[in-house]
């Protein structure tokens, strides 16, 4: 094999193993009200897109998860509910962060990062467009 196709073979190996641990950080999310699941899901997505077909149509044809899915990958369209999901989930994760008394710049930087997060997807269509 040459360079090329080494560095080819590796990164898909590298995207799908990404992709796998991001499908159960997700399923982590489904269980943990503090942890998201959707962003897990998308994340997922973006890798096998680059790397697997197979698992890329899995995440798209899942009876729970694949419409949401399929609208953000055609339109990036993130629910209302998605959305409202993720805003109480980074709100109570920020309250537990709080209870545990951290380091000032710890609260600042989790609330900098959870602010640019929310700006972010209100900022996305909640719907898909009419054509």
């Amino acid at each position: 094999m040459d360079i090329k196709t080494t560095y080819i073979y590796y990164k898909k190996v590298w995207f799908k193993v990404l992709g796998l641990m991001l499908v159960v950080l997700g399923i982590i999310g489904i269980v943990l009200p503090v942890m998201p699941t959707t962003i897990f899901f998308i994340l997922a997505l973006a890798c096998f897109t680059r790397s697997s077909p197979a698992l890329e149509h899995w995440l798209l044809n899942h009876p729970r998860y694949g419409t949401t899915l399929q609208q953000w990958q055609a339109h990036k369209v993130m629910p209302v509910k998605a959305k409202y999901c993720a805003a109480l989930g980074m709100l109570v994760g920020f309250i537990f962060l709080l209870a545990s008394s951290p380091a000032v710049w710890v609260i600042l930087l989790v609330a900098i990062i959870e602010v640019a997060v929310m700006i972010y997807l209100i900022l996305r269509p909640s719907s898909v467009p009419k054509s």
